[in-house]
């Protein structure tokens, strides 16, 4: 446990584990289309797009149904180098031929951790109630998510996500401290609508 205040550093969603006891951190690969105006960052919530099934979007805040959470995104032939890309987030990119491939952590029993937001301290009640996410976005520079749970939401039904249980996290495991890292999974899953 940390001494004094847990590390305010959002990164995201983290792969942990599967609730079925397999350590399995397979993800699968789904699309997103040409010149998406959304960026997506490694450990964003991800969606099925609305408008057009068989694309991905970025979840947003309140977001009833996630398909999983990005890992990275591989660009078969990158506009500028003309040469396959894998980088660890997604920018609007208008490409001329091949595809925009999103790799997705997307088993619905998979556990991730995530770091709550600024404003409510922890509390061991937490465990197992349930709540959405909030801060989408992040940066070029390091391509990682700024996702959070939002703390303020939290409730016993109605939530995107269902709190497990509590980070190990040395820098972010001090309960009763806002900022705290939760072990979580998807509790309105596109792939398991019924949990």
């Amino acid at each position: 446990m940390t001494i004094g205040n847990n590390k305010d550093a959002a990164f995201g969603f983290r792969p942990v584990g599967s609730l079925i006891g397999q350590n399995n951190m397979q993800t699968n690969e789904y699309f997103i289309a040409d010149d998406e105006p959304s960026a997506m960052y490694q450990g964003d919530p991800v969606i099925q797009q609305a408008s057009n099934t068989g694309f991905i979007d970025i979840g947003t805040t309140g977001s009833t149904t996630g398909l999983g959470v990005l890992s990275g995104v591989l660009i078969d032939s990158s506009p500028s180098t003309k040469k396959p890309t894998f980088q660890n987030f997604y920018e609007r990119t208008n490409i001329t031929s091949g595809k925009i491939r999103a790799f997705v952590y997307d088993n619905p029993f998979m556990k991730f951790e995530v770091q709550g937001d600024s404003g409510t301290n922890s509390d061991v009640t937490d465990r197992h109630e349930v709540a959405d996410y909030v801060n989408m976005g992040g940066t070029v520079g390091n391509g990682i998510s700024a996702a959070e749970l939002d703390m303020s939401d939290l409730a016993a039904t109605d939530g995107t996500l269902k709190i497990l249980g509590f980070s190990t996290d040395p820098d972010n495991s001090d309960l009763g401290k806002e900022h705290l890292n939760y072990i979580v999974m998807f509790q309105e899953h596109q792939l398991n609508v019924v949990l």
